[in-house]
């Protein structure tokens, strides 16, 4: 339990780290009063730079990667070697409904941390590097779920050019993929399968609560969508 309690408290700091304000800052520029006044790696990128916004993004992603991969390793259900190799873990290995729970929300806290920074009175970015983060640092119960939600952000973004609608629909996606991945590929019953994806409800109803938020933090961009004001990628 201590262990746990602070791994949440040291993810939520972690998290509230404010990367994109502080290259800004680095760079003459407070990119809170540029743009759309957002402190993350989109913002940064118009303000100083796409190479800086790329650098901001890597940066916010290790915030959430970083916390998980201490957390899985250290409580013993980071994925072992065999995952590595594409071989399926025994039962015996696989992490109870408790130690997803455990560890998903040490990943929740580093992207609060991010959204609700405690060095910036609780007003920080919409969270979508850090979550990513987050998902990959989950080895392996998100990381093939986070790279399919990178393939939807990928497809809505050349489609629409909007990365704010891009973001929320990985984000949305999130759960449909987890439950996807966790399903057995060959399954000898459906009791099987019920078990499987019950066992993961943590990780669903986590992700689904960062689906909500990431969307909620993104409904200005929503609102500029269907105003016809939002800005495209690749646009001046």
């Amino acid at each position: 339990m201590w262990q746990w309690l602070i791994a949440v408290v040291a993810a939520y700091l972690i998290g509230s780290i404010p990367f994109g304000l502080l290259i800004g800052r680095a760079h003459g520029v407070d990119i809170r009063g540029r743009g759309s006044g957002n402190i993350g790696a989109t913002n940064l990128g118009r303000a100083v730079g796409k190479k800086w916004g790329v650098i901001c993004f890597f940066l916010d992603m290790v915030k959430g990667a970083g916390p998980m991969v201490a957390f899985g390793a250290t409580a013993g259900v980071i994925g072992n070697l065999d995952t590595f190799r594409g071989l399926p873990p025994r039962p015996e290995e696989l992490p109870t409904s408790i130690e997803l729970l455990a560890w998903i929300t040490v990943g929740f806290a580093a992207m609060l941390g991010h959204i609700f920074p405690v060095y910036l009175r609780f007003r920080g970015g919409k969270g979508v590097a850090t979550g990513f983060g987050v998902l990959i640092g989950m080895w392996p119960d998100l990381t093939a779920p986070a790279f399919a939600t990178l393939f939807v952000w990928y497809l809505t973004l050349k489609g629409t050019r909007y990365v704010g609608l891009a973001s929320c629909a990985a984000a949305v996606s999130l759960p449909i993929w987890y439950i996807l991945w966790v399903i057995p590929k060959s399954p000898e019953s459906f009791e099987q399968v019920v078990r499987e994806v019950g066992r993961g409800w943590p990780v669903i109803l986590v992700t689904a609560i960062l689906a909500g938020l990431i969307v909620f933090r993104h409904r200005g961009n929503i609102r500029r969508i269907l105003a016809g004001t939002e800005h495209r990628a690749g646009e001046d």
